[in-house]
């Protein structure tokens, strides 16, 4: 089948009469070959198909009907979409050789379960659009727009990136296959990221994609539809995913036939029931908004809550989009109307206007989100901190690197945040991914008073891994450690500033007492030993033992020889005690002497080991200034690396933009040729 699109009209009417066949327009002057019986043939055929289709749809309508209205009704609640059991009268869709997905359509809920928060579903589809930048994104637009079908309310998300082929489509509706577990910069890594966030978001996602011509190949669009609606409707007991594709050949868009031309029209007649859309022309037009490439993704059947009411919130603030329920706080809100630097913290929970800002610790330049209709700035965290402090983890093993890969490390930057001296409850760390935030403020310290409050922090870790819905990391020993490891800074950094921000400074932390005693108690220790050796040289210093009593002589009586040895006796005697007398002066003298010159050693020990121990502080001064160097290197090193990568990217928007004018113009040109060959076959046929 080739026309030119040009030349289709969109044939979808509002008249709400079931029992009218919609009128089949065909192309201008596409009969014309025909002879007439051929002609009428053909219109009956096209009239029977299109009957077939309408009885299909009817016959889905009519199951809701009477008492079976609830049990419709409560599938448009998310939590309640699980029930759902294969089986019964199975209504024939004429599926023939439509692309599928053997697995169960319950799979498509249970899967989508993994996101337990809405906005971290909206989060999966920006990191697919940022990923794109490598293929010439330069947006992502989120709004809302309305069914032309029932004007119900149905999500947009669009990118300017390079599209996807038929096969490349077919594998994102399949599970688990993703091309950038392979590439080191890109976010998505386990291939479910796309089903399970447009399943969370609604019952159904229709998928519209356009591609340039790889390798000289020529350009193609395709559409493919994820709806639970239809694989509950009709009762299937396996995914089935109608897609039709497109080639572009000599400026016409034609159909490309993967089975047979009738299997093609099957997938088009599903599509056409099951969708918001009642005609190609209405596929058709969704494609002019994309020019040369993109893809466009319309998710539709929102989810509702238990009042029946959608379960995002699109009144609030005509340009956010916000969820209701337990994740929206109004204290909160007027909080942040007070506090704007703690305000992404208040309100990131709830607002996806306020979760985008953050969602992404570095945006390209030439990169734009934009949620409804306006766009979003790009926030820092670290640009509400004061009293910054930087440290450098390491984690002591990692197991997974590659050969030559050098060892990772986390730069944790931490500070107190600006309202902090108001003393509101906030703090936590932003912890980043591969530039992607996987936890949004981490509380690592539950203090049972005011501990902690009113720090934060930012940490890129790349050497820990993040769970599948990437709202949280793996419990590893590696992500366990560096929880840890924060905590400490955490706690220490607390214990330093915390009375900068109005809090009473402890006496004595935690952590300074663990520092004193490492560096203090050796010290200590000598001192006590020096004054144990006093104390034991005054006990081997004391005064000798008395001398032997006198005898008295005079009570007997003696010769004078006797008489002799007895005085020189008494001289020996008094002699004695007379050297006895000194030398107990003498060793008194010395005692004295002792003393002074083990309170000089003393004094000496206790000034070396003082010197030794701020020899000790000068060196880690002097380590601590060299490390610091280091990081101001490593980041003036960043800086220029972040500088240059923004010249390039710079270059390469300035280049893509120079392009898409030349294509532009040679489109144009090769317009203008066409009509002017048109023209000229026109005047021929005159002429003739």
């Amino acid at each position: 089948m080739m026309f030119d699109i040009n030349d289709v009209t969109d044939d979808s009417s509002d008249d709400s009469d079931d029992d009218i066949v919609p009128e089949v327009v065909l192309p201008l002057n596409f009969l014309d070959p025909l002879t007439p019986e051929q002609r009428v043939l053909m219109n009956q055929q096209l009239s029977a198909r299109t009957q077939s289709s309408s009885r299909v749809a009817k016959n889905v309508t009519g199951t809701v009907e009477g008492s079976k209205l609830v049990e419709v009704n409560k599938f448009k609640q998310f939590w309640n979409a699980g029930q759902y059991e294969a089986g019964g009268d199975h209504v024939e869709t004429e599926t023939c050789n439509m692309d599928r997905l053997r697995v169960s359509p319950q799979f498509l809920h249970s899967n989508a379960t993994s996101h337990k928060w809405a906005l971290g579903a909206f989060a999966e589809l920006l990191d697919n659009a940022l990923d794109e930048v490598c293929n010439g994104a330069t947006f992502v637009h989120i709004d809302v727009v309305r069914s032309k079908k029932d004007k119900s309310k149905m999500l947009l998300v669009e990118d300017n990136g390079g599209g996807m082929s038929p096969d490349m489509l077919r594998q994102c509706m399949s599970l688990g296959y993703s091309l950038k577990s392979t590439q080191e910069n890109a976010i998505g890594q386990y291939g479910n990221g796309f089903k399970t966030s447009t399943m969370r978001l609604g019952a159904d996602v229709i998928v519209f994609s356009r591609c340039r011509g790889k390798d000289g190949g020529c350009p193609t669009q395709s559409v493919g539809m994820l709806s639970r609606t239809f694989l509950t409707r009709t009762n299937q007991d396996e995914i089935v995913v109608p897609m039709i594709d497109y080639r572009k050949q000599g400026g016409r868009w034609n159909m490309i036939v993967r089975s047979s031309a009738d299997d093609w029209r099957h997938n088009l007649d599903t599509l056409l029931i099951w969708s918001p859309y009642t005609s190609e022309a209405e596929l058709f037009k969704e494609f002019d908004l994309m020019k040369d490439q993109g893809t466009r993704v319309v998710i539709f059947n929102l989810w509702q809550d238990d009042t029946g009411e959608l379960e995002l919130d699109f009144d609030a603030d005509k340009h956010d989009i916000q969820i209701k329920g337990a994740n929206r706080d109004e204290k909160k809100i007027e909080m942040a109307k007070n506090y704007p630097n703690s305000r992404h913290f208040l309100t990131y929970s709830h607002s996806l206007r306020s979760y985008a800002a953050i969602l992404y610790l570095r945006v390209p330049p030439c990169f734009r989100i934009i949620l409804r209709g306006r766009d979003v700035d790009h926030h820092n965290i670290v640009n509400d901190m004061m009293y910054k402090q930087e440290h450098i983890y390491r984690p002591a093993r990692v197991t997974d690197l590659v050969k030559g890969q050098s060892q990772p490390f986390a730069n944790v930057i931490i500070g107190f945040v600006k309202d902090a001296e108001s003393h509101i409850d906030v703090q936590g760390f932003c912890l980043y991914h591969k530039n992607r935030l996987i936890n949004p403020f981490l509380r690592v310290w539950n203090a049972a008073g005011s501990g902690g409050r009113g720090i934060i922090g930012v940490i890129e870790a790349d050497f820990v891994k993040p769970a599948h819905d990437k709202q949280g990391f793996e419990h590893t020993d590696a992500f366990n450690k560096l929880k840890k490891r924060i905590s400490v800074i955490q706690k220490k950094y607390w214990a330093e500033k915390r009375d900068q921000v109005g809090y009473a400074k402890a006496k004595f932390s935690t952590a300074e007492q663990s520092d004193y005693e490492n560096s203090a108690q050796p010290i200590v220790n000598k001192v006590k030993r020096a004054f144990q050796e006093l104390d034991a040289g005054d006990d081997r210093q004391k005064a000798p033992e008395p001398l032997p009593k006198r005898r008295d002589y005079k009570q007997a009586p003696v010769s004078q020889a006797a008489s002799s040895n007895v005085n020189n006796t008494q001289d020996h005697s008094n002699a004695d005690h007379f050297n006895a007398a000194e030398e107990i002066e003498k060793l008194k003298k010395e005692n004295l002497e002792l003393k002074e010159k083990l309170k000089e050693i003393e004094g000496l020990k206790v000034a070396d080991l003082t010197k030794e121990l701020q020899n000790v502080k000068d060196r880690n001064n002097a380590m601590e200034i060299n490390l610091k160097q280091a990081q101001e290197k490593i980041r003036e090193s960043d800086r220029e690396q972040e500088t240059l990568i923004d010249l390039f990217a710079e270059e390469r928007c300035r280049r893509d933009q120079e392009e898409e004018n030349l294509r532009r113009k040679l489109n144009e040109a090769s317009q203008t040729i066409e009509d002017l060959v048109n023209k000229l076959k026109q005047h021929e046929k005159f002429t003739v």
